[in-house]
């Protein structure tokens, strides 16, 4: 692993070296990615072929194909994230301190942040753009099934880095295959990276609880959930419930299982399930919804509520009511996406402050989940970290800060 060491050793390199970059800079940098995006749009699509070729997972298809909507949608994100002040350098707060200290809370870049992360080309270039806007460095490790897709971008990134006299090693794109590459970059690589941000589903989950000695944002799974309350309107439950479902089954903020209040189960929970099975979603449901349907419908294990689909499949369960819908995400719940559809405010109050989810939302498709939609441009994860940061982990968020104290030659008494 002599060359994961190398890697490490020029990240941390490349970060001084980007200290003394203006960010001016930085943004000429961006717009020549954007270009050189545009002039190989052809090359890429072409690249992201070979992939979807090799593709044996075909329940991710729809996260790794690059075609011509799914390219503008990266040129977007990088315009977006390029049109954000410089996130360094900002005082956040300040104050007069005992013994008139001047006291200044200042955001400072991270340093080294690594990436581990399947399927989703875009991610390579949302990551290469929030990365170099915070002055950060970054070394990415994608999914063997992205290859292609993820080399090209990460290569035209540095191409952009090169024209602009930034050091190329601010990206790193590790192309070797093996998988003990993420054990090593857990376990062995705490002197060159800051910050490890895993992005897949239980395997990888498993490793980094396993190896990681180095500080995690953990994107772990998505396994999101809605309650449907008693008091809700049809129509509206079915429209989003539908979306958050079938718009596309194999993102994170996709819903993977819906929890029904029992009192609506023979009314507006037999037409939100009926629309379901018409949209083409195989449901498995719990043995009181399975009565109404005469038995004929996949009956849930215990798996199942732990359990992220990633396809068009979804878990029903019925719930008394809206404390053991709380109580069920509690115990199933991946802390990432949780929505009640209800137009009782007491309910609603008690589900969103109750939950642990890091982004609660309310009468609102999961599918919202995704940093683009929160305003920041992009993200390089979704985090479910109790502690910060906490949700999507866009440019902000890729900063720290430092305390700078300043007085007149004062000693403390």
């Amino acid at each position: 692993m002599k060359n994961i060491l190398t890697i490490g050793k020029k990240s941390k390199q490349a970060f001084e070296n980007l200290k003394k970059v203006k960010h001016k800079r930085i943004n000429k940098t961006l717009d020549d990615y954007i270009n050189l995006i545009i002039k190989n749009k052809k090359r890429i699509i072409i690249e992201n072929a070979k992939d979807v070729k090799n593709l044996k997972r075909k329940n991710v298809l729809d996260r790794l194909i690059l075609n011509e909507k799914k390219i503008e949608a990266i040129i977007n994100s990088i315009k977006e994230i390029k049109k954000f002040p410089n996130p360094v350098g900002k005082t956040l707060e300040k104050w007069t301190g005992k013994n008139k200290l001047n006291i200044k809370r200042i955001t400072t870049p991270i340093g080294v942040i690594g990436i581990i992360y399947e399927s989703r080309p875009n991610v390579t270039a949302d990551v290469a753009a929030l990365c170099l806007k915070s002055s950060n460095c970054a070394i990415l490790r994608g999914g063997s099934e992205a290859f292609y897709s993820n080399k090209i971008l990460a290569d035209l990134f540095r191409v952009s880095l090169k024209k602009n006299k930034i050091d190329r090693n601010c990206l790193q794109f590790i192309e070797n295959k093996n998988r003990k590459i993420v054990d090593f970059l857990l376990s062995k690589m705490s002197k060159y990276i800051d910050v490890i941000v895993p992005r897949g589903g239980k395997g990888l989950v498993a490793k980094v609880q396993k190896y990681s000695n180095v500080h995690v944002i953990g994107h772990l799974e998505g396994l999101c959930h809605i309650y449907l309350d008693k008091e809700s309107n049809l129509a509206d439950a079915i429209k989003v419930i539908l979306n958050a479902k079938m718009r596309r089954t194999s993102i994170c903020g996709a819903l993977e299982t819906l929890l029904i209040n029992e009192k609506i189960l023979k009314t507006k929970g037999i037409k939100v399930i009926n629309s379901l099975i018409d949209n083409g979603c195989e449901v498995i449901v719990d043995k009181k919804i399975n009565k109404l349907f005469n038995y004929n419908l996949k009956l849930a294990k215990e798996l199942d509520w732990r359990t992220e689909y990633l396809d068009s499949k979804l878990s029903i369960k019925s719930v008394k009511n809206v404390n053991e819908a709380v109580l069920h995400i509690l115990k199933y719940g991946t802390m990432h996406t949780d929505c009640i559809i209800s137009n009782n405010k007491k309910n609603t109050s008690f589900f969103l402050k109750n939950v642990n989810s890091s982004i609660a939302m309310h009468n609102v498709s999961t599918q919202f989940a995704d940093g683009g939609e929160f305003g920041f441009g992009g993200e390089i994860g979704i985090s479910t970290n109790k502690l910060p940061p906490r949700g999507p982990v866009g440019l902000n968020q890729l900063t720290s800060y430092k305390y700078v104290v300043e007085g007149k030659n004062v000693i403390r008494p």
